[in-house]
């Protein structure tokens, strides 16, 4: 629809790549719970299969139409050419990296990152024949400028880290992206699109697992890759989407395409729903895809609350006797990327370290109400827990350290109820921790 297009993000956020006429009228997106989907006859067939029927479906694993709304409503919000759902946040990630450096290469990440995405990067791509060189912030130009090589696939690094919420300088490091013909991709996946849309500072990928919060609500697991459409992947360091590709063109009519040939700036995009998806799997399921578009109808008043919410907890923290110190860069009145990239704040994702021993950090969690002790973020309901046991258990002490990422340190999400309820949890808590 022409006129969505020069809508805003909280019209586009629930009408976007949705049209009532093409499903029954329904008002609500149905959930196309089907494996696989009729094909009416052998020619109808022959075009659904050969891509000339934009609008038709053959198998779920191939695409679906209630992860296509999903899908198409990401792209609008993003500013994105495409985007692909997945089963999970990390299978986004792995295929967005897979597809980037197919066949070996090296790419440059910062370590203050979630820590299956390190323990992945350390130890499993390696086994693929892909790399990584790791710097310490993800803001350090210098120190990545000097690890750029003719091997160099892409520079990754999360928007907002998990858990330490450092800012990443998103135009700068893809101003040294391009400058070397490489992309940047960028795990948006705390702020979402709502607080920060990444393609208008340069990034080319953005990768999220949209089990948190773009969904909201802790009820499905998926991940999403976008694509900013604007990446010449015809520069020479990408032969996996020039190369001609089997699949692309028609035998009989000796007729030979590319990804890029086919599709141009977009071939990324395509290249992971069509390789990558069709081929490893890991699928969005439509009732998952259904549960996500409702938490995104949200999106927007979720985050307002959320951060809101965050920033009094942050204040709250910060004077306690019983903390150490408190890490939300939400607060932080000089940052200047804080300014640049997040005037609607940076999330509703803490952390703080405890003082004293772990045992207090147990009889923390142990005491207190309404924070739920489980290893998720972006969920309407706060949430605690311990990283360095828990969900960056994966990361090895030395890296620890460097990002305050000790036994004492605790991660909070925070949800939509009254902060004042929060706060009085929280120090309660505090008080029987120590006592």
């Amino acid at each position: 629809m022409k006129i969505l297009e020069d809508c805003k993000f909280n019209t586009r956020r629930i009408h976007a790549g949705y049209k009532p006429s093409e499903h029954h009228f329904a008002s609500s997106v149905p959930i196309y719970q089907t494996a696989a989907f009729e094909l009416t006859n052998t020619q109808v067939a022959n075009q659904i299969v050969t891509g000339q029927l934009p609008g038709r479906f053959d198998y779920s694993r191939d695409g679906n139409p209630t992860v296509a709304v999903f899908e198409k409503r990401i792209a609008a919000l993003e500013g994105g050419v495409d985007a692909v759902a997945v089963g999970s946040g990390m299978s986004a990630i792995s295929f967005a990296i897979f597809n980037v450096a197919e066949g070996g290469g090296r790419i440059i990440a910062p370590t203050n990152i979630y820590g299956s995405s390190l323990d992945e990067f350390r130890n499993f791509f390696p086994k693929f024949g892909i790399n990584f060189d790791l710097v310490d912030s993800p803001n350090d130009f210098e120190g990545i400028k000097r690890l750029i090589g003719s091997d160099t696939k892409a520079i990754y690094v999360e928007s907002v880290a998990n858990p330490s919420t450092e800012i990443a300088d998103i135009e700068g490091l893809a101003k040294i992206a391009h400058e070397a013909g490489i992309p940047l991709i960028v795990d948006n996946t705390l702020p979402t699109p709502y607080l920060l849309r990444p393609f208008e500072y340069g990034a080319d990928i953005t990768v999220y697992s949209s089990t948190k919060g773009i969904n909201g609500h802790g009820n499905a697991l998926s991940g999403l890759v976008v694509d900013h459409g604007k990446f010449d992947w015809n520069n020479g360091h990408f032969p996996q989407f020039t190369e001609n590709e089997f699949i692309l063109g028609d035998e009989e009519q000796h007729i030979q395409h590319s990804f890029v040939s086919k599709f141009g700036n977009a071939a990324f995009i395509k290249r992971i729903r069509m390789k990558y998806v069709r081929l490893l799997g890991s699928v969005l399921g439509p009732s998952e895809a259904y549960l996500i578009l409702l938490g995104l109808e949200t999106i927007s008043e979720r985050l307002d609350k959320e951060v809101s919410n965050a920033k009094k907890i942050a204040e709250f923290l910060a004077q306690s006797q019983y903390v150490k110190q408190v890490f939300y860069s939400g607060t932080e009145s000089n940052n200047k990327l804080l300014k640049k990239y997040f005037p609607k704040g940076v999330g509703a994702l803490l952390s703080f370290e405890l003082k004293g021993k772990e045992s207090n950090v147990a009889k923390l969690i142990e005491n207190l109400h309404i924070f739920s002790y489980l290893p998720n973020i972006g969920d309407a309901k706060s949430l605690i827990v311990n990283p360095a046991r828990t969900t960056h258990r994966e990361v090895p002490q030395k890296i620890r350290i460097k990002h305050g990422l000790n036994n004492q340190l605790l991660r909070l999400s925070i949800g939509l109820e009254d902060a004042d309820d929060l706060i009085t949890d929280l120090r309660q808590g505090l008080e029987r921790a120590f006592y």
